[in-house]
């Protein structure tokens, strides 16, 4: 018996040491294994040595390096006089290397054995066992093992203590589903908070709650180099130049940026229109024509007619007079009535553009103020014009 306590210490030891290699078989996973057996029976027993044996065991891994198996032996041994003998027990198996092709590992356990003598009474008793063996993959990615064992069984049956030697070799199949342990996501770190991790975070200092890009900057919607959160005029044109608050520089501060503005150096606090040029004392509507011998506007002077509102609107202390003109066709009453009409029609365009009706007067001078020869088509062309003439500031 002292050599099965020496294994059943050794199994210990060596199985609460710190393991390093993981199962033959996942956590969870049963196993069932056939092996034949070389038997060298005791002396004492008067058997004959040989192949006549066979095992049957059914186990199962567990975390660590740990297997427990239950086994059932079966042989029939010649000698003088012959038996049969039936065993049951169960071991426990230190597995080491369990992730390799070659696997040794160490059992120990109890069990019990049944002796049938010819011709005499049956007798049983307990058993200990102990010993070692290896799996060795020898088919590939098939699970399926070559299995190899030496045990040395002890037993104290009709009180003759016996110790015979197995040598058994066979296979290990794999049996049922492994239970597979859920491993935890790895969070990568976030430390700004703004949902790009730090490997991929261009900008990795970002504050709290500002919108970020893909790699982790501040958003910058209009493209004009001053994110979103800082910017003060977040629809900036494409290409624009910009100050420090994302708004299009304007350089003599009139009002019009300098993308806009056609008379970039006016003097400060001078009046000026859409176009950063200053007002003087008529604002011309170049290019407000009317058909012939009509109040009706052509088609194009709606644009300068924007511009003329917008400008207004733009300075509303200005007052205004709408002055129309024409040229000397006609008589000089009949060009009187039709020049306060093209008046009143642009008037009418202004306010329903936003400028306040009672911000202007009308009036029709007719021929009477010509700024160009009546005598040519293109000095008639001239005169018949539309102006505002600034009557307050």
């Amino acid at each position: 018996m002292k050599t099965w306590i020496t294994l059943v210490a050794t199994l210990l030891v060596v199985g609460l040491q710190p393991q390093t290699a993981r199962a033959d078989a996942p956590a969870g996973e049963a196993y069932f294994t056939v092996m034949g057996s070389y038997i060298d029976d005791d002396d004492v027993s008067q058997l004959d040595d040989g192949v006549s044996g066979g095992q049957f065991g059914f186990g199962k891994a567990f975390q660590g390096p740990f297997n427990v198996e239950a086994y059932i032996m079966a042989a029939e041994m010649d000698g003088f006089p012959g038996q049969s003998q039936t065993g049951l027990g169960v071991d426990l198996q230190l597995v080491m290397n369990r992730a390799g092709r070659f696997t040794p590992y160490l059992f120990a356990g109890p069990g019990y054995l049944t002796l049938n003598p010819d011709g005499a009474p049956d007798s049983d008793g307990l058993m200990l066992s102990g010993g070692a063996g290896f799996l060795a993959d020898i088919f590939g990615d098939s699970n399926i093992a070559l299995r190899a064992e030496y045990r040395l069984r002890s037993h104290e049956i009709a009180d003759i203590d016996t110790q015979d030697n197995l040598f058994s070799l066979g296979f290990q199949f794999p049996f049922g589903a492994p239970v597979v342990t859920a491993v935890p996501p790895v969070v990568e770190a976030d430390s700004d908070g703004d949902g790009v991790v730090d490997a991929d975070d261009r900008c990795p200092g970002t504050p709290r709650g500002i919108r970020v890009d893909a790699e982790g900057c501040p958003l910058d919607s209009d493209g004009d180099g001053v994110s979103d959160d800082k910017d003060e005029c977040p629809d900036t044109v494409r290409g624009a130049a910009v100050d420090e608050k994302g708004c299009e520089l304007d350089s003599d501060n009139d009002g019009v940026v300098d993308r806009l503005d056609r008379c970039p150096d006016t003097a400060a606090g001078v009046q000026v229109d859409v176009h950063g040029c200053e007002i003087k004392e008529e604002i011309r509507l170049p290019g407000v024509n009317f058909e012939s011998n009509s109040d009706r506007l052509l088609p194009g002077a709606e644009s300068v007619l924007d511009d003329a509102a917008a400008t207004l609107v733009k300075n509303p202390s200005i007052r205004v007079e709408v002055a129309g003109h024409t040229d000397s066709d006609g008589t000089a009453e009949y060009n009187e009535g039709l020049s306060a009409r093209r008046a009143a029609t642009v008037r009418d365009y202004l306010v329903a553009s936003g400028v306040a009706e009672d911000r202007m007067t009308t009036r029709g001078y007719g021929e009477s103020e010509p700024i160009a020869d009546n005598s040519t088509a293109g000095g008639k062309a001239e005169n018949r014009r539309v102006v505002l003439r600034v009557i307050q500031r």
